[in-house]
């Protein structure tokens, strides 16, 4: 919703297991102002992915000040743990998560596009690899593999993005060769 409100065009539209993902058409003149090392586009995508963890506080403020109580048959105290879980999972420093994204595009505006998918992918690995000793710790400990499933989604996402990472080293490589050749 917050992306409407910015002024983007809703592209496509999916429904996952922990939310919902939007994806927007991009205007061109976001592109052209410059704001440090970013520009207007990557400050909307900043306020975007910063909405979707926002909404969760909310709610959870929302059905503690509604003392407990629900107009919808579910609990309160349901809402509000689902509600902390889907925030905690999504703010985790892990790409393509609102908290990669939040990362991401902050340390885009300070160091630039390249620079931020590189530190962006090396966090969320580093986090991956750390998450993955503490779950199977957990798992260990409380005999419950269901811990297993939340950590083999985030391994599907590292995957997947190491594989989009690379590509667009590749492309960046390749762009600048073209640029330092045309450029003499």
């Amino acid at each position: 919703m917050s992306g409407v409100f910015l002024g983007f065009k809703v592209q496509s539209f999916k429904i996952m297991p922990l939310g919902f993902i939007v994806s927007f058409k991009i205007d061109t003149k976001n592109y052209n102002k410059k704001i440090m090392k970013g520009n207007l586009l990557v400050v909307k995508k900043l306020i975007i992915a910063i909405a979707g963890p926002l909404t969760n506080l909310i709610l959870i403020l929302i059905l503690i000040l509604l003392d407990k109580e629900t107009i919808l048959t579910i609990p309160a105290d349901l809402l509000i743990y689902s509600n902390i879980l889907v925030f905690v999972f999504n703010m985790l420093p892990i790409y393509p998560l609102d908290g990669g994204r939040i990362i991401k595009n902050i340390l885009q505006i300070f160091f630039g596009k390249i620079d931020s998918i590189r530190i962006i992918n090396l966090v969320s690995n580093i986090f991956a690899i750390f998450l993955s000793f503490i779950t199977l710790y957990i798992v260990i400990l409380s005999r419950n593999i269901s811990y297993m499933f939340m950590l083999v989604y985030i391994w599907t996402l590292i995957i997947r993005e190491n594989k989009v990472y690379k590509t667009k080293i590749k492309m960046y490589k390749i762009l600048r060769n073209y640029l330092a050749i045309n450029q003499d």
